[in-house]
């Protein structure tokens, strides 16, 4: 039985590791990186290819029933690239943070864009759910969860949405830099 505080990485296949070998996803990194800090947390990977928010709002229940102290949340990217109203995705992401917070969890929110051809109004409305979110519910916020990673052949898969196993390090340093100030070194 491992008693160490639980993270919680939910989210789509970003989190899941699309594409990269076992053990190279960000939460991967993210545990390898917590250990060697000296911090004593378990990271547990709750993503999931393809999943919208929709799908996240079916699944909050199964990662509030893990009792996580944190949760970093990182869904939208796919109802955005399938065109989804920005409205619908903020509300489903609005009842995930209501049930994670509820269930005793801090959410740290991962915030996305989008590719250009998305038109800037979407984009924009897309991007701006993020911080909207953020700032109603006073979230930490990881203002875009690729920062330094996307658009950048050498660490993204030749699909060019996925990061390659070092992209997902350096995704797994993005998040450290909001999720470490919440950190208690135990």
């Amino acid at each position: 039985m491992d008693a160490r505080p639980l993270i919680v990485a939910f989210g789509d296949s970003l989190t899941a590791g699309h594409g990269v070998a076992a053990g190279q996803s960000y939460p991967d990194w993210l545990q390898r990186e917590l250990d060697r800090r000296g911090y004593g947390y378990r990271v547990v990977n709750a993503g999931i290819s393809g999943d919208t928010t929709t799908a996240g709002l079916v699944r909050v229940t199964e990662v509030v029933d893990l009792r996580p102290a944190i949760v970093i949340l990182e869904l939208g990217a796919n109802d955005g690239l399938r065109g989804i109203p920005v409205s619908a995705s903020q509300a489903n992401l609005d009842r995930i943070i209501v049930a994670l917070k509820r269930g005793g969890a801090l959410v740290v929110l991962a915030g996305m864009t989008l590719p250009p051809n998305y038109g800037p109004d979407y984009i924009h409305s897309f991007e701006r759910m993020y911080s909207s979110l953020s700032a109603k519910y006073k979230l930490p916020l990881i203002p875009f969860l690729l920062a330094g990673v996307a658009g950048t052949t050498r660490y993204m898969q030749d699909d060019g949405l996925h990061p390659n196993a070092e992209g997902c390090r350096l995704v797994a340093a993005n998040v450290l830099k909001t999720l470490e100030p919440l950190l208690v070194k135990r």
